[in-house]
């Protein structure tokens, strides 16, 4: 199954287009969201085309296909406009034998299970933890900090792929079938 992961659109439609072209162009089965969706939040600037609302057209295309968790700046009315299920702290799925745990990453969540695989935002930088749990962290689609790419990332077969969103290059990558 391919899955793509992004987090912290921010309002972005300009990036959220960009991160759907990628989805399409992938051949991805689902959007995992790990939340802030909509608003760009007090301590960020506004992202380039900030336009929630075409945001949400958007994600509209491919609602059926959103697996996301709330992220620290997801008010409740972002939850009311928002045509797909927004979970609250976490979310759960089930992918090649794996459980994979989605939370925004604003409040540390420690259970660490074998075979486990724990997804966050938040920090707007990209992560891959390998040790006593796998954490990984795409960064973000629309306001990248500490000189991080705007990026996403690929699951496809046991593979972790970190992707710039404007060039599509790999540039880090976590094949779990080795670990």
């Amino acid at each position: 199954m391919k899955l793509i992961i992004a987090s912290d659109i921010h309002g972005s439609a300009k990036w959220c287009k960009l991160l759907l072209d990628a989805y399409r162009k992938e051949g991805a089965e689902k959007l995992l969201l790990l939340g802030d969706i909509l608003y760009h939040g007090p301590r960020n600037p506004l992202p380039d085309d900030y336009n929630p609302m075409r945001v949400v057209e958007l994600l509209t295309e491919i609602k059926d296909e959103i697996l996301c968790v709330q992220g620290n700046c997801d008010a409740e009315v972002d939850k009311m406009v928002l045509p797909f299920r927004v979970n609250s702290v976490f979310a759960f799925t089930f992918v090649d034998g794996r459980t994979f745990v989605l939370f925004h990453g604003d409040k540390d969540f420690h259970r660490p299970i074998p075979n486990e695989i724990y997804l966050t935002g938040h920090t707007h930088v990209p992560m891959k933890e390998v040790g006593e749990r796998i954490h990984l962290n795409p960064g973000s689609t629309s306001l990248p900090k500490e000189g991080s790419p705007h990026s996403y990332i690929l699951y496809d077969n046991g593979k972790f792929l970190f992707k710039n969103l404007e060039t599509g290059e790999t540039y880090d990558e976590l094949d779990i079938m080795m670990s």
